[in-house]
């Protein structure tokens, strides 16, 4: 068989238009990513081997049932979201041709949200058949609980739009910046609840899960070492808001959530506070409000410390006494936290 060489030489192929995911490459900028990959190979774990089996719903009352579920459903909004969001922000790295360890880190994210997802689904289906909506209440505490919840996700999906809409809009440096502003926040939820819970499933699954999260952290972190020395003043400006936006709507299952962005009905809140209470008394691992307050402070002074190394302004938290930049406007296509 002859090779077949034309003259003048070979055609060139047509030039791929961007966003696209050809041609296949495997850059490498950063090793240590491509490192904290492989760990997360290691540290891989299967929610079903979690002993579910020891959550025995009639141990509850029907409101301490309804309560548990309820957080779940809360949590959901944020962390069932996550494989989708993960997945997006997976495409999204391929088609920008991110170098390769940033991609498959991604992808780490992806299954590991998945994860966090399950967890969610079985504690919400024990707890709760038909839930988190498709079930029909039945009392006017259980027509709370499945108003505020319908309410949760409509919030939701304004977020998901919000983000998918983002994909592109912004740089990675600023992005990743919401990502860190979710892993931080989240990070330490999970070991304060991992802390407090007293029942054995719910104290390993917030081990786990917040295990996770501290590695996604890392991943953030990296990146945006990387990434932060090359900041616009206008990129510094949308960080900023950014963060904002990010205590806005995490603090829906950190705390309690801000008139800014959400919304919802005038009832909400007070109805929330009382499925919280609950949920509390379960053994569940839910923080008191003043609790919850300290966590957000903490995790807040971290990101604080790190962002003003980069000459990064910090935001006005005034509903938890914490001075800094006003941030007066949030609005859908500003929410892109990832938790």
């Amino acid at each position: 068989m002859t090779l077949e060489v034309p003259e003048g030489g070979f055609w060139p192929a047509p030039v791929i238009e961007r966003p696209n995911v050809f041609p296949i490459e495997w850059r490498v900028e950063t090793e240590s990513l491509a490192e904290i990959y492989e760990k997360s190979k290691r540290v891989a774990w299967n929610p079903a081997d979690l002993p579910w089996d020891q959550l025995n719903p009639d141990d509850y009352t029907v409101e301490q049932r309804l309560g548990m579920m309820y957080w779940w459903s809360v949590l959901a909004n944020f962390d069932a979201s996550g494989p989708a969001v993960f997945a997006r922000a997976t495409i999204h790295a391929f088609e920008q041709h991110e170098e390769d360890p940033v991609r498959k880190c991604f992808f780490a994210i992806t299954r590991d949200e998945m994860n966090h997802e399950e967890c969610c689904q079985r504690a919400i289906t024990r707890l709760w058949p038909g839930g988190p909506v498709e079930w029909t209440p039945k009392t006017e505490l259980e027509q709370a609980a499945h108003n505020n919840i319908s309410w949760l996700y409509h919030n939701g999906g304004r977020y998901w739009t919000g983000y998918s809409g983002s994909l592109g809009k912004y740089p990675l440096a600023v992005m990743f910046t919401s990502f860190m502003m979710g892993e931080v926040a989240s990070s330490t939820l999970f070991k304060g609840m991992a802390d407090k819970a007293s029942h054995p499933l719910f104290r390993e699954a917030f081990q786990r899960i917040g295990s996770d999260e501290s590695r996604h952290l890392q991943i953030c972190m990296t990146i945006l070492e990387k990434d932060w020395p090359g900041l616009t003043e206008e990129n510094k400006a949308q960080i900023t808001k950014q963060l904002r936006a990010g205590f806005v709507f995490l603090s829906m299952v950190l705390w309690e959530p801000p008139g800014q962005f959400w919304d919802l009905p005038p009832y909400y809140l007070a109805n929330h506070r009382i499925l919280m209470d609950y949920a509390r008394e379960t053994g569940l691992g839910v923080l008191s409000y003043d609790e919850q307050a300290e966590n957000w402070r903490r995790a807040l002074a971290y990101i604080r410390k790190i962002i003003e190394r980069w000459g990064i302004a910090f935001p006005a938290i005034p509903e938890l006494d914490l001075d800094g930049v006003e941030v007066s406007d949030i609005s859908v296509e500003d929410i892109i936290p990832v938790f």
